[in-house]
């Protein structure tokens, strides 16, 4: 797959297939509009582009906190071999500013000449998001390309959306998160030193920060499944701060693997988040936090012998 950072930069002169979007979380309502872009690129041999929004600049001018699901890292990781080209397409305010037909002419035709523009049935844009499928199918003879309205992936009564995910997953709710994205929701991460506390606790365990822009679940234990070396390991992992031994602010999630032997400082691992145990809290003591810990891994070690 291409990475382009910048719209500016994407030259390829070939018709294409593209679709648009934030596309925050790759769900499975995102994954329908990528796959026909490849369906179609494949069977006519255009150029496959995923043009995602990239909501960061609005955010850093309007002073609001990012919260995605998904890094553009992992945005990028993810879509390989599944995408032709990912257009990174910074949302600074000259692009706000570009009203619907302007879109159509200068982006859609202009930049990607789209043979194909696939769509949700809500997508909108131009300034004021004024313009919609309407107005993309009234101007498609004009500019030449045909619009292929995808309609919305529902789980049970409701449309799958990044809003209803993030919804879910700010109530600990992550097996239906992994249900609505097609994947588990997790993390990759660089392994850092810590105090070394876990293994004089007797669990020595992985420390990841968090990413600040990623939204963390609620903090607690959850089983889980983490990946170092190549192979996948099942184990607990504690998203938090973990106040009993620390003061400080910034959220980790540490991990201990059941069953894995050396030292993984500086490797880069992925932790999976399967399902939540516990909320973290504070423990009196250092004896009550290994204990609690103990029962963590017990209960674990009893969960994944009975899914296997």
């Amino acid at each position: 797959m291409q990475y382009i950072n910048r719209l500016s930069d994407y030259v390829d002169s070939r018709e294409s297939a593209v679709t648009f979007g934030k596309f925050d979380g790759l769900h499975k309502g995102h994954q329908k509009l990528i796959e026909k872009v490849r369906e179609l690129s494949a069977g006519e041999e255009l150029a496959g582009i995923v043009c995602a929004f990239d909501m960061r600049p609005l955010w850093e001018r309007t002073g609001k906190i990012p919260q995605m699901l998904m890094t553009p890292e992992e945005k990028q990781r993810y879509l390989g071999g599944k995408a032709g080209t990912l257009v990174n397409c910074p949302f600074s305010e000259a692009f706000r500013q570009i009203e619907a037909e302007a879109f159509i002419r200068d982006i859609i035709c202009g930049t990607f000449h789209a043979r194909y523009v696939v769509v949700g049935t809500d997508f909108q844009f131009g300034h004021h998001k004024r313009g919609d499928i309407g107005m993309l199918r009234q101007y498609a003879g004009e500019y030449g390309y045909e619009p292929i309205v995808i309609e919305k992936e529902r789980y049970g009564d409701r449309i799958i959306s990044s809003t209803y995910i993030k919804e879910l997953l700010s109530q600990g709710d992550i097996r239906t998160v992994s249900a609505l994205l097609g994947y588990h929701y997790g993390i990759t991460g660089t392994v850092e030193h810590g105090r070394k506390l876990g293994r004089t606790l007797g669990f020595p365990t992985f420390n990841v920060e968090w990413p600040r822009e990623k939204l963390a679940p609620p903090w607690g234990v959850y089983l889980s499944d983490i990946l170092v070396d190549g192979q996948w390991f099942h184990g607990i992992s504690n998203v938090g701060v973990k106040p009993t031994v620390s003061r400080k602010e910034r959220v980790l999630i540490e991990s201990f693997l059941f069953g894995y032997q050396g030292e993984a400082y500086g490797k880069e691992v992925t932790v999976r988040l399967l399902q939540f145990r516990r909320a973290e809290r504070a423990f009196a003591s250092v004896e009550e936090l290994r204990a609690c810990i103990g029962r963590d891994v017990e209960y674990g070690k009893h969960f994944f012998a009975n899914e296997e």
